[in-house]
């Protein structure tokens, strides 16, 4: 069932926006050649924990970390551990934060060192793909609406979309209806109504759309291990657009 926010729940799941988007930029400052993901991993608890919110992740249907950490071809929800980064990797970092009953969800791609024009010109038209799609979302457009803008784009820029992991509705639950594709065809799917929060999460490859489950049953990966980057927001639809929860902090904010 996908739910309808209220004015008071979206200003609360703004707050856990917020404190993602705090946690992405700690991060951030730690992402360097040596570190290890597991020591990233300590540095999301420790800074969610300090700000009396909980990792969304950690324990998660049995999911042992509370960020994922998922590098060059690996897709999404690598488990943090010994890895150290390396020069010339591209690091997917995935953050959910519980804060007042509600959650957030937020992921960014980060280019460490030097990397090929290719794999540069991946990250940065993934996070181009997220823009695209969000910019069909108000009321009365459809799911199928940001599907077919994502996949435009990355299709033009000579990606590929992974199709069986999806964008999805966030709330009480940090999965909830409905499923956000990052393929599609407009006009299509649900029709989207103010107060409906959304993750939208465009996966792309530089390769084949192709990917593979780990035996440890979280870490995806691509079936031609060649890279893949992932960014992701959190936003509520308007009446004529949508607002980003888990982006910057403005001023009337602070």
């Amino acid at each position: 069932m996908i739910s309808i926010k209220s004015d008071r729940e979206i200003k609360l799941m703004r707050e856990a926006g917020i404190l993602n988007y705090l946690t992405h930029e700690e991060i951030k400052k730690h992402i360097k050649v040596g570190v290890t993901t597991k020591e990233l991993d300590k540095i999301a608890y420790d800074f969610i924990s300090s700000h009396n919110a909980i990792p969304s992740f950690l324990n998660y249907d049995g999911f042992p970390a509370s960020i994922c950490v998922s590098i060059n071809d690996v897709v999404v929800h690598g488990i943090p551990s010994s890895r150290k980064i390396k020069d010339g990797d591209i690091v997917s970092i995935d953050v959910g934060v519980l804060c007042h009953g509600y959650h957030s969800d937020a992921a960014r791609t980060y280019i460490v060192g030097h990397v090929s024009d290719e794999v540069r010109d991946l990250v940065v038209n993934t996070e181009k793909a997220l823009y695209e799609g969000l910019s069909k979302i108000k009321e009365g457009a459809h799911i199928g609406d940001i599907g077919a803008a994502i996949e435009k784009y990355a299709h033009e820029h000579g990606l590929s979309v992974v199709e069986e992991l999806v964008g999805h509705g966030v709330g009480t639950n940090i999965h909830e209806d409905p499923d956000v594709p990052n393929y599609g065809h407009e006009g299509t799917g649900v029709t989207l109504k103010a107060g409906m929060v959304l993750a939208v999460e465009p996966m792309l490859n530089l390769g084949e759309r192709y990917i593979y489950l780990h035996d440890d049953d979280w870490t995806i990966s691509t079936d031609d291990e060649l890279p893949s980057a992932h960014f992701e927001h959190t936003v509520v639809v308007t009446k004529d657009g949508y607002k980003i929860l888990t982006g910057e902090i403005s001023d009337g904010e602070k």
